[in-house]
């Protein structure tokens, strides 16, 4: 079973990113869930979700503690110590951020960690700082858990025909990059 734990502020698509990576699991013919854990918070808090990908039932419906994946949509993410709580030898991280790894705070060591410009990419396709579908086009790309063509599915039966293709333009731009 692989588990990912994706950390975002509260209005960036982080529920939806989770509920997007299992979807998109799903069409790839696999098992899937995918859930929220946060409280009472606002639009900018911090938030975590989650999504379990497996090739058998998933009976486990509890935290991910020890994630394989970890997603960080927002890079002011990275000064908080609880970000990085559980991560393992081989779990690979993806941020969000044009800087250079070097320059970024408190990273752990000898991890697998990959970037992605994704605001840029929002900014310049969408018009808006949007950048969860971007982040999971990034993810895909980088770890081919999921395809590109699940995730194209996934976008265009959630959203209306225009958002959702423009949300996978830069989906697209993430993954290729």
């Amino acid at each position: 079973m692989i588990e990912i734990r994706i950390h975002g502020r509260g209005g960036q698509g982080t529920v939806t990113a989770a509920e997007l990576i299992a979807e998109a699991a799903f069409f790839d013919k696999k098992f899937s869930q995918a859930f929220p854990f946060f409280g009472v918070e606002r639009r900018g808090a911090p938030i975590e979700a989650y999504t379990r990908i497996s090739d058998q039932p998933i009976l486990l419906h509890s935290e991910i503690y020890e994630p394989d994946f970890l997603i960080i949509q927002d890079p002011t993410l990275l000064k908080i110590k609880n970000t990085f709580r559980g991560i393992k030898k081989n779990t690979s991280i993806l941020i969000n951020t044009e800087k250079d790894i070097s320059s970024l705070p408190l990273l752990p060591k000898n991890i697998q960690i990959k970037t992605v410009p994704a605001t840029q990419i929002a900014l310049k396709i969408l018009g808006k700082p949007i950048i969860n579908t971007v982040m999971l086009g990034a993810f895909a790309g980088a770890f081919k858990l999921i395809s590109l063509e699940s995730l194209k599915k996934s976008i265009l039966e959630r959203f209306s025909q225009e958002i959702a293709l423009k949300n996978i333009k830069a989906m697209e731009e993430a993954y290729n990059s």
